[in-house]
């Protein structure tokens, strides 16, 4: 059984190999796809066959696929344009005769009318019309995207926010790798899909008590309107349309796509998900090292 993961360099990717050697995949059955020669050198060194892969240039997409039986589609970074890449990939697994499609969609993706989940709506169209033997892992938020809040937390003492009192059930992206891994290594959950989050949602308010925490300092949640958050985003420079797209998100999470949780994570992984302030503390000692 030979394995490609797309996105094999970034942080879900590397997880996802680090992952599926720890289940006793032989590197050598594992094919990481990167998109630059120099991101694939410290998969090399672990024996896992990188290639080049480029989901917008479909000549590299199929030579990936060369000899692959099972698939994990990684959503990519651009979010408005993601969707033609991931055709891409759907459309020359399906001519390979892969045997299983992994996808990395998100939280409600068809149930939840949000901008972040449009293009995963799409894609779990595409994949369901292609026919490809498939499994769709809806993620929910990860750990790690809070950290950039908690070390700027360290100087203004304030977590700025349109998400309300809403939770949030978040794991960090190792718990989602080890569950891509069993999805890929284990027979029984072609045709499912999954929706996965942490055991333990919090509220901001609740986040700001865990940045304070790590911190030392008092931190304190800021609630904001949508429009006061996409202002404060403008005013640390980011572009209107990128400020705005933010702030849909904030809109998103207080509407409750991020809220629930059935365990289903803990179980495909064996064990309880991974504490907020467990990966936050790491990431905030990593970014200070």
């Amino acid at each position: 059984m030979s394995i490609l993961v797309t996105g094999a360099s970034g942080h879900l990717g590397r997880h996802v190999v680090d992952s599926l050697l720890a289940r006793g995949v032989a590197p050598a059955d594992i094919v990481a796809g990167v998109f630059t020669a120099e991101k694939g050198a410290p998969l090399r060194e672990l024996g896992v066959t990188v290639v080049p892969l480029d989901v917008n240039d479909p000549a590299t997409v199929t030579a990936a696929l060369a000899g692959v039986s099972r698939v994990l589609l990684i959503s990519g970074p651009d979010v408005a344009n993601r969707v033609d890449g991931h055709r891409t990939v759907i459309e020359a697994a399906a001519a390979a005769g892969v045997e299983l499609l992994v996808y990395t969609s998100v939280a409600r993706a068809t149930s939840f009318a949000w901008p972040l989940g449009e293009s995963h709506r799409i894609t779990e169209e595409i994949i369901a019309a292609s026919g490809v033997p498939a499994v769709v892992l809806r993620n929910n938020w990860y750990h790690e995207n809070q950290t950039q809040d908690v070390l700027g937390a360290a100087e203004s003492g304030v977590i700025a926010a349109a998400t309300g009192d809403a939770r949030v059930a978040s794991a960090s992206r190792r718990d989602y790798a080890e569950a891509a891994a069993a999805v890929l290594t284990e027979e029984g959950h072609t045709g499912r899909i999954y929706e996965l989050g942490g055991d333990a949602a919090w509220t901001y308010d609740e986040l700001a008590a865990t940045a304070g925490e790590i911190l030392g300092r008092e931190v304190r949640f800021a609630a904001q309107t949508p429009a006061e958050r996409t202002a404060t985003l403008e005013g640390f420079g980011l572009p209107a349309d990128v400020a705005a797209f933010v702030a849909s998100i904030d809109e998103g999470i207080a509407g409750g796509v991020l809220a629930e949780s059935d365990g289903t994570l803990s179980r495909l992984i064996g064990r309880p998900t991974t504490p907020l302030v467990d990966t936050l503390r790491a990431e905030v000692a990593a970014a200070r090292a």
